[in-house]
């Protein structure tokens, strides 16, 4: 493509002849330019699959608190917050200076350094199943991590996990999430690596047993402990605690997937708020303040195949792990500063507190409005259910776990949820595609207010033009 090209490429989606399209196109021309300066460079122009939006996402200046700002001077309320890693909001003081006084004494020091051990201990105090750590620098990074760990201690060689569940987007974990259901190999996967994943229904039980119970090659099963998508399809802890019992029954280790949920759920993460303890556990997003940062945590004799010293008394290969910049010093700072005010403060109910009014607000503005759109969540998560097979349903059966993976799933017309995603965006609010997304202790009562309203706004345009009735 020339890079005088300012031609645009087809649009997957059908979104001709919108003038709510029209109108958000309008208020983001700077983004517009950089978009086509973009599609130059970038795959689709973008750097992460959940930045895709058309016929283009924002490009953002700056940010604070739950506010950001774009090349055109726009004002958002921001939920997506770091892809999740915000839960104070943007800049705040404590991680800010921290991360600040570090830069100054060295960027990367390619050694061991104080910090990296007062930061796993602050991740023992918090997470019960931590006794041992291993830190690296996404959430990709510590699945694929924790199931090669599963592999070595168990001695097998298959990992059970569940449909809709995000775990990055490493070979093992790339299908199940959005497609391949069914096991097959997603494009550019080797067929032998997905035959290693076993696929099984959420909330389904028997299902689970059926699986654990008919095979003695099951190293690990993983999962996201609040459900799929930050609990869009909720997970009912009876099924948590009967994972429990059916890994140490079938000796098959339990992971939850606490990338999102950790630090969120409770300052101990999701495995604390219900009182069930994994044999591992994986945390990113929240636990380096923003910064790239993650960690494998579990069980000392699983993390013990890391070991050298355990390793040579063993007679056993050690499983190798490097990373250039796991533990690095102004990571390191800026998980300690948000992990002690995580702590020591109301941080996590806060979130949790905002996001259950204004899943409340929601609903009773859907409700005034004559939509059959349901907002629901947990721990400080919120998701619209845009319900398109319009069941009859509420909040409160949603996240009892009365519909179905399928249900809550369903296919929405991909124009009238990429419209919602930018009627929202013209009202000053910035969401997750789903529709939904988590929400930090910095949003205020005006967010939520200003949040309902842009909604409300959209329905409006929506109905304007057609696109809803």
């Amino acid at each position: 493509m020339s890079s005088q090209q300012t031609t645009q490429p087809p649009c997957p989606i059908n979104l001709h002849n919108s003038p709510l399209v029209d109108a958000y196109c309008k208020k983001t021309a700077g983004s517009i330019a950089l978009a086509k300066r973009a599609r130059n460079i970038f795959p689709t122009g973008i750097t992460h699959d959940a930045r895709y939006i058309e016929p283009h996402g924002i490009y953002v200046t700056h940010a604070d608190g739950s506010h950001k700002w774009d090349v055109d001077g726009n004002k958002y309320v921001d939920y997506p917050g770091g892809h999740g890693a915000l839960l104070l909001g943007h800049n705040p003081p404590a991680v800010l200076e921290a991360v600040q006084t570090q830069l100054g004494k060295g960027m990367h020091y390619g050694a061991s350094h104080e910090l990296e051990l007062e930061w796993g201990e602050r991740v023992q105090q918090l997470i019960p199943c931590a006794e041992s750590i291993r830190f690296n620098n996404s959430g990709t990074e510590a699945t694929m991590l924790a199931m090669r760990l599963a592999r070595a201690n168990t001695g097998r060689e298959k990992i059970l996990r569940f449909q809709g569940h995000f775990h990055g987007w490493h070979d093992y974990v790339s299908g199940g999430f959005l497609n391949h259901y069914d096991g097959t190999a997603p494009r550019g996967v080797p067929a032998g690596t997905a035959q290693t994943i076993l696929h099984t229904p959420p909330n389904d039980l028997a299902a689970a047993a059926a699986i654990l119970r008919g095979s003695n090659d099951i190293a690990a099963m993983i999962l996201e402990p609040t459900g799929s998508t930050w609990g869009q399809v909720p997970i009912q802890p009876t099924f948590l605690q009967g994972l429990r019992g059916l890994a140490t029954e079938t000796g098959t280790l339990l992971i939850f997937d606490e990338v999102i949920c950790g630090f969120r759920c409770s300052p101990g993460g999701a495995q604390q708020a219900y009182g069930i303890t994994p044999d591992m556990a994986t945390l990113g997003k929240i636990i380096a303040g923003g910064m790239p940062g993650a960690a494998v945590v579990g069980r000392r004799d699983i993390l013990a195949g890391m070991d050298f010293r355990q390793a040579a008394q063993n007679g056993e290969e050690k499983i190798f792990h490097m990373g250039t910049f796991n533990a690095t010093p102004a990571v390191c700072t800026a998980g300690i500063a948000t992990l002690d005010i995580v702590r020591n403060t109301d941080v996590c109910q806060r979130a949790i507190q905002y996001g259950d009014t204004l899943i409340n607000g929601l609903n009773e503005m859907f409700t005034v409005e004559g939509v059959a759109w349901i907002a629901y969540g947990t721990f400080g998560g919120f998701h619209v259910f845009l319900n398109p097979q319009n069941i009859t349903t509420n909040r409160a059966k949603i996240e009892a776990g009365t519909h179905s993976y399928e249900t809550l799933k369903a296919p929405n017309d991909p124009a009238l949820a990429m419209k919602i995603r930018l009627g929202v965006l013209l009202h000053g609010v910035d969401i997750q595609g789903w529709p939904g997304a988590p929400v930090s202790a910095a949003h205020t009562a005006e967010d939520r207010e200003q949040t309902i309203d842009a909604f409300r706004q959209t329905i409006g345009l929506l109905r304007a033009e057609g696109a809803l009735a």
